[in-house]
């Protein structure tokens, strides 16, 4: 380490500056959200098996909801927009404008050139647990996603069942197509129900046993037409291991809801900058 200057300390004290302030955020109208979430019915319902995933499909103005169920389970997330595999869940922009976990009000957010928001969380039974004395928290955007590659790179062996195989495997059973022309499509994920945080030491980042029981849950309305995958994550409630057979997992339930839609409410629009990028 290089020897610090005088004013190290200095330095250090400056105070920081949000990148990207979010009051000026449309507004998602959360309590009209709600009141129509309170008259839809359930559409469709999936189970998701321990370490593995499934797919489902949520409509425009529909809404969806992530169920723990026999034990602490946490889950990974992917979505696409549901005609358009190229607009998809854009993890870093949404930990830009939200922060590193998110919860009820907050919003998944696009890829560019699109940036709109795909779904709103309307409903979070976890939202009491905010920041702890490790700096963790729940259902984070700061991870990427277990996933076979960096297992090897680590451990030096092939285990196929953590969350970027299993999801990728889900994607090719709803499109019928190979596994090789859509693990591309795979992308970092919103950890649901998972305990994050980086170490204030050495800045790794942590996960820990998870808050959530059986019976906690999540649930989004969808901004516009989804198709989602979820794994089961072979961690179980991430206490101690992932990416193996040794934690004990359970199942997620996934249920979709379709109702009436907000009497203010309309699909947001792609981002309306004009994509001339100085030219």
């Amino acid at each position: 380490m290089t020897k610090p200057p005088i004013d190290a300390q200095a330095r250090r004290a400056i105070a920081p500056v949000i990148c990207y302030p979010n009051t000026t955020l449309p507004d998602p109208h959360l309590p009209d959200l709600l009141n129509a979430f309170k008259g839809f019915t359930k559409t469709a319902e999936i189970t998701v098996p321990p370490r593995d995933a499934r797919s489902f499909r949520v409509p425009a103005g529909g809404a969806f909801r992530i169920t723990s169920v026999e034990a602490p389970q946490v889950g990974d997330l992917n979505l696409w927009h549901g005609n358009d595999l190229g607009e998809r869940f854009f993890s870093g922009k949404t930990r830009a404008l939200h922060g590193t976990h998110v919860t009820t009000g907050d919003r998944l957010w696009s890829t560019l050139p699109a940036l709109r928001p795909m779904a709103t969380i309307i409903e979070d039974t976890l939202n009491w647990y905010g920041l702890d004395d490790f700096g963790g928290g729940v259902h984070d955007v700061i991870g990427t996603r277990c996933d076979p590659y960096t297992g090897h790179l680590l451990a030096g062996d092939d285990y196929h069942y953590c969350c970027h195989s299993n999801l990728l495997r889900a994607l090719a059973a709803e499109l019928d197509q190979p596994l090789d022309q859509l693990e591309h499509h795979i992308h970092d994920v919103l950890n649901v129900f998972m305990c994050t945080g980086f170490t204030r030491d050495t800045g790794q980042y942590f996960m820990k046993a998870s808050p959530v029981r059986p019976g906690d849950y999540i649930t989004f309305f969808a901004e516009i037409d989804l198709l989602g995958a979820l794994s089961a994550c072979p961690g179980g409630d991430c206490s101690a291991s992932h990416s193996s057979d040794i934690a004990t997992c359970a199942p997620l339930l996934v249920e979709v809801f379709e109702g009436e839609k907000p009497s203010h409410w309309s699909p947001p629009d792609p981002s309306p900058y004009s994509r001339t990028h100085g030219v």
